[in-house]
């Protein structure tokens, strides 16, 4: 039992990062249709920002502390922005018009240019990095386990609960957001009463890069590494994340989010071990259950657990 809930706590702090870049894939999708399959990138590119800038923070001296992190996740959501802009603008919007796998097939490339770009910037290997928020509160003790939530898991919960707190008021109490829902259910007419189109896409894409970086933050604080190959893997898991909850609805992805990332975690951990068919499983194939998963979803349940059927306009 105490094992199971020292899983528990460790896939609910996983989720949460797959869903704050999950929440980027939803919010791009509802808006103009299309599934940014660079977003994955632009999360790897926020953990290297964010790497880069505590780096530079160590060489200058400053000690690590909460201003820090502070400092540096605001710095990875500026930088990382401007990648999520220049996405929209290069990948995007030229082809807006276009047919619609012309976005796709634009993203795509979009993504490779990203990874490479990393790779010869930063080089191949994985970079890692000194554990800078540590310790740990113990919740319970028996039977030789003890079950525990880390600092860095706490700031991981804190952290998304309050970004997708302050995003859920701007899209529900804000003019930028009745805007942004305002295209999502018709950008043409959106278009024709005022609502300038353009820049309220641009910003959507924005916004996601900025999530997108605070999960590179987070990532790269609870795991110590990055790679410029991290993208991909992680953002198929919150792009499955999205699918399950319902892409286009900012409950699901956080809910698909979670569940993506318990069904990782309890895969790992029990895996392989002798009890039921648990036997026959590989803990390394955890990756591929949130491929499973994905492709289930879209048989069995294209709409998501969250998401509503959508309706052609004729």
């Amino acid at each position: 039992m105490a094992y199971a809930l020292q899983q528990l706590i460790n896939g609910v702090a996983l989720g949460m990062i797959y869903g704050l870049i999950a929440v980027g894939y939803t919010m791009v999708y509802g808006i103009i249709g299309m599934i940014n399959f660079a977003h994955g990138d632009i999360f790897m590119v926020g953990a290297f920002v964010s790497l880069i800038s505590f780096v530079l923070l160590s060489t200058g001296g400053w000690a690590a502390g909460p201003g820090a992190v502070l400092l540096v996740l605001l710095i990875s959501m500026a930088i990382t922005a401007l990648y999520g802009w220049s996405v929209e603008r290069i990948a995007y919007r030229p082809l807006r018009g276009s047919f619609r796998l012309a976005p796709l097939i634009s993203a795509i490339g979009m993504s490779i240019v990203l990874q490479n770009f990393v790779q010869v910037s930063q080089g191949a290997r994985a970079k890692p990095i000194e554990p800078i928020i540590t310790g740990s509160v113990e919740l319970w003790h028996g039977n030789g386990f003890a079950v525990s939530v880390s600092s860095m898991q706490l700031v991981i919960v804190v952290v998304t609960l309050a970004v997708l707190a302050v995003f859920t008021w701007m899209v529900t109490r804000t003019r930028l957001g009745r805007a942004m829902r305002a295209c999502e259910q018709d950008r043409k007419m959106a278009g024709l009463l005022g609502i300038d189109t353009d820049r309220t896409i641009s910003i959507t894409f924005v916004i996601g890069a900025a999530l997108a970086a605070v999960a590179g933050t987070l990532y790269l604080l609870r795991y110590g590494l990055a790679d410029f190959f991290m993208g991909f893997i992680v953002g198929v898991k919150a792009f499955t994340a999205a699918v399950l909850g319902g892409v286009g609805s900012l409950p699901g992805a956080l809910l698909g989010g979670l569940l993506i990332g318990l069904i990782e975690t309890m895969w790992s951990a029990y895996a392989g071990q002798d009890m039921f068919l648990l036997r026959e499983l590989n803990p390394a194939y955890k990756d591929v259950a949130a491929f499973a998963i994905l492709i289930a979803t879209l048989i069995f349940l294209p709409s998501g657990l969250l998401g509503r059927a959508e309706v052609e306009k004729v």
